[in-house]
C-alpha cells in the first residue's frame, strides 16, 4: 500500500449518533403505561420500536464504487459515475443524478463533505479544500 492509499478511507460510513438510543429507551418507558391502559393501546409499543429502527439503520455509506443510502424501508445504491453533483440546502445534502432527479443523502452534513470527497477519489469535488487555500 503507498503511503496516499492510506490517507484515504476505504470507505466511509455514517450513521446517526447512537446516544439517541437513550431517547428510544424513554419513549419505551413512557410508553409502558399507556400501553398497558388497554389492549387496544399496545399497538403504541410500535412508535419506540420504529425510533430504534430508524436509528440503527438510517445511513449513508460511501466506497469506491459508489454511495448507497439506508433508510428505514429500503436501500439505494449510487454509482460515482450516476451523481451529477451535490445539492445543499441548509444543512440538508442531496445528491443530484445526471437524469435531475435529488437523492437525499440521509446523515450527511457539511461537516462531512471533505471525507466524502476521500471516499469518492476525487470524483466529488472537496469545496472546503478552496476555503482552506484561501486561508
Amino acid at each position: 500500500m503507498t503511503a496516499p492509499d492510506q490517507d484515504r478511507p476505504a470507505e466511509l460510513r455514517v450513521r446517526i449518533p447512537r446516544i439517541n438510543l437513550f431517547a428510544v429507551a424513554v419513549a419505551a418507558v413512557c410508553t409502558v403505561p399507556l400501553a398497558f391502559a388497554s389492549p387496544w393501546l399496545a399497538i403504541l409499543w410500535l412508535l419506540p420500536i420504529a425510533g430504534l429502527l430508524h436509528v440503527l439503520r438510517t445511513g449513508v455509506d460511501a466506497d469506491a464504487a459508489g454511495l448507497t443510502t439506508h433508510t428505514l424501508v429500503g436501500s439505494r445504491r449510487l454509482a460515482w459515475d450516476d451523481i451529477a453533483g451535490l445539492r445543499i440546502r441548509r444543512s440538508r445534502i442531496g445528491a443530484v443524478l445526471r437524469n435531475g432527479s435529488t437523492v437525499r443523502l440521509p446523515v450527511l452534513r457539511p461537516r462531512h463533505l471533505s471525507l466524502l470527497s476521500a471516499a469518492s477519489g476525487g470524483r466529488l469535488p472537496d469545496p472546503t479544500a478552496g476555503a482552506a487555500a484561501a486561508q
